[in-house]
């Protein structure tokens, strides 16, 4: 792999910060407990599992049938990288009632087919940095699994110390947010060959 900093950084920003998967583990473990949360987080841990999946065998075969495509998918990667940096800096608007839903494996299984964020990463991380790199149908499977536990990690740690994190970011959400969105600013120069 090339830009192992690049990936890792990307991997890091886009798996930490607040997304529907991160927010909702730290509010239902806030309304029901971190064991009955647990649960909902397996749900999300298995349905980006598959995501990845998908998303690896696709991609795999687009690269390997399609040749031509490798810059434009390093380019339309660049570019998603550099619209959430451009969102991460956004102010976060306020919400009544973030999250109406039940802890269950059932509902982070299916959070995972409308979360926007979460698709567009696993196509992202994939197509740049993987399928350039591995080809190997299991070492395909091992970064899947690798980067669902990733997630699963974050996501627990959002659960776990979700009013600490919270009040945290909101003390530092400026300082925060810069940090993050040129993390992910170096990491699209970097795939696209700018740098």
């Amino acid at each position: 792999m090339e830009n192992i900093f690049s990936f890792i950084s990307y991997v890091f920003v886009v798996t930490f910060t607040p997304g529907p998967n991160n927010i909702m583990s730290m509010i239902n473990a806030t309304k029901y407990g971190y064991k009955k949360t647990f649960q909902f987080m397996f749900g999300v841990f298995t349905g980006f599992f598959v995501l990845l999946i998908i998303s690896s065998f696709s991609n795999l075969f687009l690269f390997q049938y399609i040749p031509k495509i490798k810059p434009y998918m390093k380019v339309v990667g660049g570019l998603y990288m550099l619209y959430l940096a451009i969102n991460i800096l956004k102010p976060k608007k306020e919400s009544k009632d973030p999250v109406n839903k039940t802890a269950t494996f059932q509902t982070g299984l299916l959070l995972q087919l409308v979360n926007v964020k979460g698709i567009l990463y696993c196509l992202t991380v994939v197509s740049t940095f993987i399928i350039p790199s591995f080809q190997s149908k299991i070492i395909l499977v091992l970064f899947s699994f690798l980067l669902a536990l990733t997630g699963f990690v974050s996501i627990n740690c959002w659960a776990l110390f979700g009013s600490f994190f919270n009040k945290y970011i909101n003390k530092y959400e400026k300082t925060f947010n810069i940090t993050m969105a040129l993390l992910l600013v170096y990491s699209a120069l970097m795939i696209t060959g700018l740098i």
